[in-house]
């Protein structure tokens, strides 16, 4: 099976592509290269996480804004002040890129996801804003499609690093001396860390938005 870091990249760089689909041929090209600790990472982020102390910053404190149930008018803004929103209105994300970038194709322009608060969690709320209304946190599809850009923008830095210590052309297998001179790239955070910063680069493209054709025969599902 060939696993061009080229053929990577272009992928990466191709609005069409999903990241679902394009990560499983990353965790390949890692395990050709003997790259346990890059392919490791990518297999939890493509999975997700079992254990919020494992999450990377860029999946921590994702803030969204809570809203209430009325039964009158549905979802509404909370009467949360700003240190209620600083404590409540933010979520560590553990959920695999399937999951993550179903649920941004799912979103519209400005709109997000709602989720709703757990048990104990509502109550201590409920009982902070003497509110008995049904409560939940909503994560803007912006925020969804920056953390899946940090992840793809990390592959591509990945790819380019790779190419760079003479990793290219069509390949099934690698030497030992290919391995050897790309064995210092085994390393995720030499890549999300500038990836967090890097998050307007053009040739990484968001998340598509899924047309109204797309969400009539499932497309988006």
């Amino acid at each position: 099976m060939s696993a061009a870091v080229e053929h990577l990249e272009e992928r990466l760089e191709d609005a069409g592509e999903l990241l679902e689909d394009i990560m499983p041929s990353a965790i390949t090209l890692a395990m050709m290269l003997r790259q346990r600790t890059m392919a490791a990472w990518m297999r939890t982020e493509f999975d997700g996480y079992a254990n919020v102390d494992d999450l990377p910053p860029y999946r921590r404190d994702v803030m969204g804004y809570i809203v209430a149930r009325s039964p009158q008018y549905g979802w509404i803004p909370a009467p949360v002040d700003d240190k209620q929103k600083q404590k409540f209105g933010r979520r560590d994300m553990l959920e695999g890129v399937k999951s993550l970038e179903k649920t941004c194709l799912k979103c519209k322009k400005g709109t997000g996801n709602r989720i709703v608060f757990d048990k104990e969690e509502m109550a201590l709320l409920q009982s902070n804003i003497n509110l008995t209304a049904e409560l939940a946190i909503t994560i803007s599809r912006e925020n969804y499609n920056r953390l899946l850009r940090v992840i793809r923008t990390s592959l591509y830095l990945w790819c380019q690093e790779l190419k760079a210590a003479g990793i290219g052309g069509d390949h099934n297998s690698y030497s030992a001396t290919e391995r050897a001179g790309a064995a210092h790239l085994d390393n995720p955070e030499l890549f999300w860390r500038p990836a967090m910063e890097n998050t307007t680069d053009q040739r990484i493209p968001d998340v598509r938005e899924v047309g109204f054709f797309d969400r009539f025969f499932g497309r988006a599902s």
